[in-house]
């Protein structure tokens, strides 16, 4: 069995026996309630520092404690915590997860307590409202969203003399332009062909015409022409040494060898900014179309632990965290493009000479990730089975076609 479906049964049955378990039953030797607030992106450190130094000047008796996990072990340790009681009182959420976790009863729906406390949805975008709904509740709080950019490396454009990317790039002038920017000599691609959904594979077959999963949630695209014909696209860089090898970038990672300037253009998302920044050659346009304009949406929200001890205090932590002053310590560094409406002026003018406004414009034409109860294990088949497509080990077609099967196999479970 799965991993992802071990996780289901886990979360759905595995947490009846938690009644009498704690996420956080602690109060610190100065007498105050302490709750813990888990989240994965290292880079956001000093803006969260700085939120929870502005919450506890209004909340002096709550201690937050952080807990940062890397992404790849982050819902793995979820999984292992919600079982045994220990899930951090407030944790970030992405919306992949969000049903899972909800229709487990692993996380507090929030409808009620907002309307007691007049807590405003309307303060943010509907589509993030909506993401993070389940069964008519709320379980999340809008933290961030984001698109795709193209990001590109001024530097090696202007020595290989290429115009540099903008609205009227299309899938052939980014392929021209890789070819131009690509140079062995100097150890330089012109394009990294990722093996990644948001960001990558999904934008490729929305902008082809394809889809992911169906209206209905009853089967997936990626055996469809269109969906084949997007992999093909994205997987000839690599075939056409204009990409590092899914080896390569597997060994070391695409956005460590775009920082470092062998690389010349790479789909990589605002979250990203706080990196990218510190490198003066480095600028983003919007993605390039195909058949037609399209770019991923997603965004994190902050949800609370069902088992928290200290309901209260989480929830006034997750309030502020939604709160218009929070989101301004988020615009202002620059770290992600916060969620809270009214906001995201103050996080376009925060890097000047970043062209940010590219990820803004991408939320005309988006399109949310796909979410249904186990996306999560749909996700792990895409990566286990497209890898094989991406190495050159099988054939699109071949991949695809297994990856269907067992990607409508976990949907027909729904």
């Amino acid at each position: 069995m799965k991993k992802w479906l071990i996780m289901i049964l886990t979360l759905a049955l595995g947490l009846l026996g938690l009644a009498g378990c704690s996420s956080s039953d602690k109060t610190s030797s100065d007498g105050k309630v302490e709750i813990t607030y888990g989240f994965w992106d290292k880079k956001q450190v000093p803006a969260i520092e700085e939120i929870i130094k502005l919450f506890n000047e209004k909340n002096p008796d709550i201690k937050v404690k952080t807990e940062l996990t890397p992404y790849a072990q982050y819902f793995q340790k979820l999984e292992t915590a919600a079982t045994g009681g220990a899930l951090p009182d407030v944790l970030w959420m992405n919306g992949p997860h969000v049903v899972q976790y909800a229709k487990g009863k692993v996380i507090l729906p929030l409808s009620d307590m907002a309307k007691k406390d007049d807590f405003s949805f309307d303060n943010y975008p509907k589509s993030l409202i909506d993401l993070y709904t389940v069964e008519d509740e709320v379980y999340g709080i809008p933290k961030d969203f984001d698109t795709t950019g193209l990001w590109y490396n001024k530097k090696i454009f202007d020595e290989a003399g290429v115009p540099y990317p903008d609205d009227t790039w299309d899938w052939n002038k980014l392929k021209e332009a890789a070819t131009k920017l690509t140079n062995k000599d100097k150890g330089i691609w012109g394009y990294a062909a990722l093996m990644g959904n948001q960001g990558g594979y999904y934008d490729f077959i929305w902008q082809n015409g394809g889809h992911i999963i169906s209206e209905d949630g009853k089967s997936v695209g990626f055996d469809q022409p269109e969906a084949i014909e997007a992999l093909k696209y994205n997987i000839s860089f690599i075939e056409d040494g204009l990409s590092p090898t899914q080896a390569q970038m597997t060994e070391t990672a695409a956005s460590e060898l775009f920082s470092s300037g062998k690389i010349a253009m790479m789909f990589d998302g605002p979250w990203m900014v706080p990196e990218y920044k510190k490198n003066p050659d480095l600028n983003v346009a919007v993605v390039p179309q195909g058949k037609q304009r399209a770019v991923a949406i997603h965004g994190l929200s902050n949800v609370i632990a069902a088992n928290t001890k200290h309901k209260d205090a989480a929830w006034k932590f997750v309030q502020f965290l939604g709160s218009k002053e929070a989101a301004e310590v988020y615009a202002k560094t620059g770290t992600v493009i916060p969620a809270y409406n009214g906001t995201q002026d103050a996080w376009l003018q925060s890097v000047p000479n970043l062209n940010l406004k590219a990820f803004i414009d991408g939320v005309d034409y988006s399109v949310p990730l796909p979410s249904v109860e186990n996306t999560g294990e749909i996700w792990q088949y895409e990566t286990d089975i497209l890898k094989k497509a991406w190495s050159e080990e099988e054939s699109v077609e071949d991949a695809v076609k297994e990856l269907t099967k067992k990607a409508n196999e976990a949907l027909s479970k729904n």
